[in-house]
Parts: structure tokens; C-alpha cells; sequence
């Protein structure tokens, strides 16, 4: 049985945080709002969760999920090493639309999926996702659809795909963008759009002082 929040109200979002925090710490799926689309989160340190999160969207470990944190210093202690090209895009944009794939510190006791030693982190641009992640800590989201469905841009529409699997319901009203984030791929000398998103090409290529082709990835060619 799950239970919908409707975060608009203000003593129903104070409960609605209470009960996911509870949930995500209990190894449970948590249906939350972003700037983007709608998430479907777990723990990122729980890999038992993380697993359930790749099967409520029937997707396996070749699309590892990605990760979202509550502040640009959060960062630190997930990155091998932070790039200055990675710290100029933050400034930028975080928090926002805009993923960065990067080298994920060896040390860290999580399992995304087969990621080869990498990560994607966002710091989302919404006010109850920004609270949820400050009491919880980073968590494995992932669009709240099941795979080769359409992302959902509202709780109701996650709901009607994902049903019981998630046990708290974030309502955080319509997505704003209802467009995915950018994703960058930082892990290499040279810097690749790997999709264009909410953020475009141009305004990357802007604060990196490099030309808009030169991030084109080569699959997108």
C-alpha cells in the first residue's frame, strides 16, 4: 500500500518528508518530484533497494542509475577527483538540469548498477526534492516510468505506472521543465554531450570557452 503526499499543502508535505525519509531509510522506493521529470528514488548506499529500484522499472544493471545530492559540496566525497571543468559547470548550473558523468570515488560502499567505475551526478532544482536529499543524503534516482513507457511529468502518472512498488508518493504538482537534464560526460580529457536536455549545447559549450561541436558526442553525430 503507498500513500500519496500532496506537497502543496504545507502540513501534508512536513508528513510526506517524514514518511519517505522513513521509507528510503527502511530500504523502501520513494516517488519524488524534480525540476525535471518525476524520480523514482532509493537509497545509493542501499544496494538491496537499488536493485528493487532496476526492477520496478524493469530495467537491468546495464543502465545503472544515476545519483542526485542536496548541495555542490556533496561532490566531494563521491568524486575520484573534481575537474575544474566540472566545478565551473556546477557553478553554472547546479542546482538544475544538467548531469555530469564523472569517476566515481573507489572507496564508496554503493552498487549502481555496472557503472565502470563512474557515476552521474545532478543536484535537482526543487524544493522538495532539495529537502528530501538533505535529510536522507544522495539517492539513486531514476525516471519514475517503466522502461520504454513515457517518463512521468506528474505523481499520478509515476503512480498509474509504478502502482504499489513505490510506498510514499511525493506530489509536488506538474514537472516544470517536463524535459530531462543535459548529460556530460566528464570522465575524459575532453568534455562530450552525451543528450541535450533542458540545458543546451551552446550555454555548456559557453562556460567551458569551448566551441558547440567539439561536445557533440560521436553517437550523436
Amino acid at each position: 500500500m503507498s500513500t500519496v503526499y500532496d506537497c502543496a499543502e504545507s502540513d501534508a508535505r512536513a508528513a510526506g518528508i517524514t514518511a519517505a525519509t522513513s521509507a528510503l531509510k527502511s530500504g523502501r522506493l520513494v516517488v519524488m518530484p524534480t525540476d525535471t521529470l518525476y524520480g523514482l528514488a532509493a537509497d545509493a548506499f542501499d544496494s538491496a533497494a537499488v536493485s528493487d529500484l532496476l526492477a520496478a522499472k524493469r530495467r537491468g544493471r546495464d543502465m545503472p542509475v544515476p545519483v542526485l545530492v542536496g548541495s555542490w559540496h556533496t561532490i566531494d566525497g563521491l568524486v575520484f577527483s573534481v575537474r575544474p571543468q566540472a566545478r565551473d559547470l556546477i557553478r553554472a548550473f547546479w542546482p538544475g538540469a544538467l548531469s555530469l558523468v564523472v569517476q566515481a570515488a573507489p572507496s564508496l560502499a554503493w552498487d549502481l548498477g555496472d557503472t565502470r567505475g563512474t557515476v552521474m551526478l545532478r543536484m535537482p532544482l526543487h524544493p522538495v526534492a532539495l529537502e528530501l536529499l538533505r535529510e536522507v543524503g544522495p539517492l539513486a534516482v531514476s525516471s519514475a516510468n517503466v522502461s520504454g513507457q513515457p517518463p512521468a511529468t506528474t505523481a499520478a502518472q509515476a503512480r498509474e505506472q509504478l502502482g504499489s512498488l513505490a510506498s510514499v508518493y511525493l506530489d509536488g504538482g506538474p514537472a516544470e521543465h517536463a524535459v530531462a537534464s543535459t548529460i556530460v560526460d566528464l570522465t575524459a580529457d575532453q568534455p562530450r554531450v552525451l543528450r541535450e536536455g533542458a540545458v543546451s549545447v551552446a550555454e555548456i559549450a559557453e562556460v567551458l570557452g569551448m566551441a558547440p561541436q567539439a561536445l557533440i558526442s560521436s553517437a550523436q553525430r
